[in-house]
């Protein structure tokens, strides 16, 4: 019995952790987008390309997000600030990349702290993409939609943002730098007009050509 307590016990911070993580994601409930792929989009694919096997189907297999640090390569609160940044607009911590070599005209060495990555797979990589698609984006000025050309002929996609600031997590009033990010939707399509159909189908709001 000590021992069922005890295990108990321990999976409470675990538990405590998602949770946190959960809600700094802003979402709590089951992932919608997941959903909407399985009874929607497999389907509609299935139809399009005509594959035989539901295995075939593209999805949408791991979202990465970068912020480049190196201006704040030698600020350890700078670099500080926006590891919680990306904490908050993810949900989950992000790892810190490294330069691999030493550039001397940008006074770099390896080993330098150059960027925060993060990369977001499952039902929290569907919050993410639900989150981005719905609320973010459109939050842009001036929107129009995002390019359909930013594919890199394996059937991935890239976003490049400007700035932290549109993300509902983050208060303007704690932001001390505007940071920018790259975002990579990595799918395991095998063309770029496969993969930008299911991005369409989940809900990627292309512009108009």
């Amino acid at each position: 019995m000590a021992k069922k307590q005890e295990a108990q016990a321990a999976e409470q911070p675990k538990k405590k952790k998602q949770q946190n993580e959960e809600q700094l994601a802003g979402f709590s409930a089951p992932a919608r987008l997941r959903e909407k792929y399985k009874n929607e989009v497999i389907p509609y694919l299935i139809e399009k390309f005509g594959y035989k096997n539901v295995m075939e189907v593209p999805k949408l297999e791991k979202i990465v997000v970068n912020m480049g640090l190196g201006a704040d390569k030698d600020n350890p609160k700078g670099i500080e600030a926006a590891v919680n940044e990306l904490t908050l607009i993810t949900g989950q911590k992000p790892v810190i990349t490294k330069a691999k070599k030493s550039i001397a005209n940008f006074k770099l060495r390896a080993g330098m702290n150059v960027g925060a990555k993060v990369t977001l797979r499952g039902d929290r990589m569907f919050y993410f993409a639900d989150k981005l698609m719905n609320i973010v984006l459109p939050r842009v000025r001036d929107f129009a939609g995002v390019s359909p050309n930013s594919f890199d002929g394996r059937g991935n996609y890239s976003i490049g943002l400007k700035e932290q600031l549109i993300f509902p997590e983050i208060n303007y009033d704690d932001v001390e730098k505007v940071r920018g990010m790259d975002i990579i939707f990595v799918t395991t399509a095998k063309t770029d007009e496969e993969a930008k159909e299911l991005l369409n189908a989940l809900g990627m709001p292309f512009a108009q050509a």
